[in-house]
């Protein structure tokens, strides 16, 4: 666990870069989509010069571990998809667990990034952006969250999680629905996933150590260490949030329900979210009857090989490790729109 702990903080010194070629799109930046009690949440949004009257849409959320970084760390990688495809691309902002005084909880993020999707539903084709055309992305953390909305969209509950059921109430609904509606309606259906070194166990991760001090992120958040649905509940005595967050328990039946097209890519020398971490997952997907999904290895690259800048402890840098994943990224995605 220590181990990994330092390398998520190494992880986490890149130096940002300015994104490049941005003569090749428009960006709208900062965007305020959702302010849940006051706080301000953004996106920008970078929709390509190439002259098309629409575009598929990326919608990107960053790493950090759910407690460090913002949209800031995947600045890069927005622009060269931006720069480098027909895309357009939401480079999103969502509360860190450290916010809000430190009472955010795992699911009230998982709450902002279905808001954040359902948003962009609504508002993307004031951006040339085809609002039938999503796909959700993301690396480590946001490799999660893009996860949680590919398998949990329909789990949607006006109630959320103070119910009897565990849902989710996405942080931005259209007007007038309600969450249920949206569920019904199956609103937050995307038709792609891009999962970069995702994580998939947070009951694991949390029984491991996650919600003690010894993560170091809690102290790189400025906060006190606590339990990730508050200091009352952990996962030994309460493990349905824990699991209900976790992709790896929630895979719905193939016959049930089908999952949208997902690419799932790892850094082969990753220790943090391992190649046999990925393979796990997608093995429990191959269980439930589900197979519309390619595995992509960055051979002798580890974690966080998306970042922008450069990361002089992981030997690593946004221009030479990047590119080569997301011209992959570009690949799959170009056989489903184009």
């Amino acid at each position: 666990m220590n181990h990994l702990l330092t390398l998520l903080t190494l992880v986490c010194l890149s130096t940002n870069a300015k994104p490049a070629l941005e003569e090749k799109f428009t960006k709208a930046s900062d965007i305020v989509w959702a302010s849940p009690n006051g706080f301000n949440l953004t996106m920008d949004i970078y929709t390509p010069n190439t002259g098309k009257a629409s575009y598929p849409v990326i919608v990107m959320f960053h790493g950090g571990g759910w407690l460090i970084n913002n949209k800031s760390i995947m600045d890069e990688p927005a622009a060269y998809l931006a720069s480098h495809s027909d895309y357009v691309v939401c480079n999103v902002n969502y509360r860190l667990l450290v916010d809000q005084n430190n009472t955010v909880k795992m699911n009230d993020i998982v709450n902002d990034v279905f808001g954040a999707v359902l948003w962009v539903k609504d508002n993307i084709s004031k951006y040339k952006g085809k609002p039938g055309q999503l796909i959700v992305t993301g690396d480590s953390a946001g490799g999660h969250l893009a996860t949680m909305v590919a398998l949990q969209g329909n789990n949607l509950e006006s109630d959320g999680f103070q119910g009897n059921t565990l849902g989710f109430t996405p942080t931005y609904l259209p007007k007038g629905k309600t969450a249920e509606q949206v569920a019904k309606a199956n609103g937050l259906a995307v038709q792609a996933a891009l999962i970069s070194y995702g994580a998939f166990d947070l009951y694991g991760s949390a029984l491991g150590g996650f919600e003690k001090e010894s993560n170091i992120f809690w102290s790189m958040g400025k906060a006190k260490a606590r339990g990730i649905f508050g200091n009352g509940i952990n996962p030994t005595d309460n493990p349905a949030p824990y699991k209900q967050v976790s992709p790896l328990y929630t895979i719905p039946k193939a016959s049930e329900r089908k999952l949208p097209p997902m690419l799932f890519t790892v850094g082969s020398k990753d220790n943090l979210t391992t190649p046999a971490s990925i393979e796990a997952f997608m093995a429990k997907l191959k269980e439930a009857g589900h197979t519309n999904f390619e595995y992509w290895v960055h051979e002798g690259r580890p974690h966080a090989f998306l970042d922008s800048g450069s990361n002089q402890f992981l030997g690593t840098s946004f221009q030479k490790d990047a590119p080569p994943a997301l011209d992959r990224m570009i690949a799959f995605l170009n056989k489903i729109f184009y």
